[in-house]
């Protein structure tokens, strides 16, 4: 299942911006790049409820699969603990996150990855 549209991020100058002012937290398998929510960008996109809420983006690379059903299973698999977690838990924080796979072949090792994921999230204090 996919991100709702109001948890996704989109544009280039969002992702500009996250890279510039975001801080980062180094994984094992993945980083993240955390900054604080900036509304006025996604006005160029004519989102309605352009708010201070929490937003996600999940980038992976051909060097983690060469087989696009690899990348997107891994990306169902990220987003459905998304989905799953953050609304209970405080989808108030005005951050938005930008996940980036590393290299590697862990396509077959959901627990592995979920772990790093979440501990990643602690990590940043995303969710307590």
């Amino acid at each position: 299942m996919a991100l709702p549209k109001d948890m996704r991020l989109k544009g280039h100058r969002t992702f500009n911006y996250i890279h510039k002012n975001s801080i980062k937290y180094h994984g094992k398998l993945m980083t993240f790049k955390v900054a604080r929510s900036n509304p006025e960008i996604l006005l160029s996109h004519n989102h309605t409820n352009a708010s201070n809420n929490f937003r996600a983006a999940i980038a992976i690379s051909k060097k983690v699969s060469k087989k696009a059903v690899d990348r997107n299973k891994i990306r169902r698999i990220l987003q459905e603990w998304l989905i799953t977690n953050i609304p209970k838990i405080n989808s108030h924080k005005p951050y938005w996150l930008l996940v980036n796979l590393k290299f590697g072949d862990f396509c077959n090792d959901k627990n592995k990855l979920l772990e790093e994921f979440q501990n990643l999230m602690f990590k940043s204090r995303l969710i307590k």
